[in-house]
């Protein structure tokens, strides 16, 4: 925000030039006039950072089913029957076309806050590697609590 105000004031109120600023601050000049534009239509609070979130997804799933999901994972609860992503595909198969898959119901449960997430694999993070960083430093033994059996061998 303060390099992006600078530069609108250098140019608007100290009359520097667009292609002068970008040669000494080693930025583009099409970010300056940017700048500039959205200074002239707001402000200096138009100089905020703006999210780069994509306005629009085509292929994301549209609400009327986002709330058809929602509405059936309480119905269900209510009945007392199973809730999951899977029994929700089942019941929304019968009720609607087009349904999505099972990953995407878990996605939008937990999006709407309706799942807590319960991890069933510990985290990679949480492996130690055997290895010893010098030799005989660290020893494994194979122990097992079946009995072998022992060959004989005939004597002559």
């Amino acid at each position: 925000m303060e390099m992006a105000r600078y530069l609108v004031e250098a140019h608007v109120l100290e009359g520097r030039s667009v292609s002068e600023l970008a040669a000494a601050h080693g930025v583009h000049r099409s970010w300056i006039y940017k700048l500039i534009a959205r200074y002239r239509d707001g402000g200096y609070e138009a100089l905020q950072p703006r999210s780069r979130r994509p306005r629009s997804c085509k292929h994301g799933t549209p609400p009327e089913i986002v709330e058809a999901i929602v509405k059936l994972r309480e119905r269900l609860g209510q009945e007392g029957h199973d809730c999951g992503a899977a029994t929700i595909a089942y019941h929304l198969a019968q009720e609607i076309d087009g349904v999505p898959s099972i990953s995407t119901i878990w996605r939008i449960l937990r999006r709407q806050g309706l799942v807590t997430p319960q991890p069933q694999k510990r985290p990679r993070s949480s492996l130690v590697r055997f290895e010893a960083d010098l030799p005989n430093e660290m020893w494994q033994t194979d122990i097992t609590h079946w009995q072998l059996a022992v060959a004989s061998t005939p004597r002559s």
